[in-house]
């Protein structure tokens, strides 16, 4: 029985100095680079199979080693190929552990200076001479976050610059910004009469509001609001939630998830059916995405 596959927990793009590398890290803590990406990083062509680009840097490897050049152990490390699933599910994808690069671009800098290089390969050399240098600013940066503890604080204020986009310092005057078909539907799933916007509403509808709305349109978002503008001792709020909402960032993004909503609403058959649909379409910042299955 061949090993487990493992799945990426996370995934995004590693950019260094310009260069971007599809990155993810396996439930095990694995930090993987894809094997094309890995490839398109030092300026290897790519093409063809999934797996090419380890054969690729691995035929680049032995050209060099054949010169002199030892990387015998760096080309085993490149056929140990890491097979693993997407975050996000599809196919099965292939990368190798994320510290190779470093020793790519080691074995490469020590044959250009050893003259093992073709002129073709010239361009190789540059790009690891680039990626070195990025990985030396970024791996002081991230040294000093880790000794002081300021890595928790970096993460936060890259948050706040999120929030920031969305939100204004102080509210604004009051404008309509939720079509009335959005509670409409709501009211319809829900088997509630609908008597029209200006009637109050259940309690619960802004609960709906918030998990649908506001969880889902910023990572943040719905607690910092409830920061800016908290009930009263009578639990009121003294305003709406969307003023509050930039005009530049914030309104769009509530108008667009709107729409998405509301075409969720008319194409479900009911609100279960519906509410599963969001979930896995706008899951909330570091929920899982709900399996597809088949709804009755």
């Amino acid at each position: 029985m061949g090993d487990k596959i493992l799945k990426a927990t996370h995934g995004g793009p590693l950019v260094i100095a310009g260069i971007t590398i599809p990155a993810f890290v396996l439930e095990d803590g694995t930090r993987v680079l894809s094997q094309r990406g890995l490839c398109e990083s030092i300026g290897l062509s790519t093409g063809g199979a999934s797996k090419a680009g380890a054969h690729r840097i691995e035929s680049f490897l032995a050209r060099i080693d054949e010169k002199g050049i030892e990387v015998s152990d760096l080309m085993a490390r490149i056929q140990k190929t890491i097979e693993f699933k997407p975050p996000h599910g599809g196919r099965t994808a292939f990368g190798n552990e994320a510290m190779i690069l470093a020793d790519i671009c080691d074995a490469v800098f020590d044959a250009e200076k050893k003259d093992a290089l073709l002129p073709q390969q010239k361009h190789i050399a540059k790009r690891c001479e680039i990626l070195m240098r990025g990985f030396a600013k970024v791996g002081i940066i991230a040294l000093v976050d880790e000794a002081t503890g300021y890595q928790e604080v970096r993460d936060r204020i890259a948050l706040q610059k999120i929030l920031d986009k969305y939100l204004l310092a102080e509210y604004a005057k009051w404008a309509k910004r939720f079509p009335d078909e959005f509670y409409e539907l709501m009211f319809k799933f829900k088997g509630w009469q609908w008597k029209g916007m200006s009637v109050n509403r259940p309690s619960v509808v802004g609960r709906y509001t918030n998990d649908l709305v506001y969880e889902r349109l910023a990572p943040g978002l719905l607690a910092e609001l409830k920061r800016l503008n908290p009930p009263d001792e009578h639990g009121r709020r003294k305003t709406k939630f969307q003023q509050w909402l930039t005009e530049d960032i914030g309104h769009p993004a509530l108008q667009k998830h709107l729409a998405i909503l509301i075409a969720f609403m008319r194409a479900a058959p009911n609100w279960g059916v519906f509410h599963r649909n969001v979930e896995r379409a706008l899951p909330k910042l570091g929920e899982t995405i709900p399996m597809a299955l088949d709804e009755d």
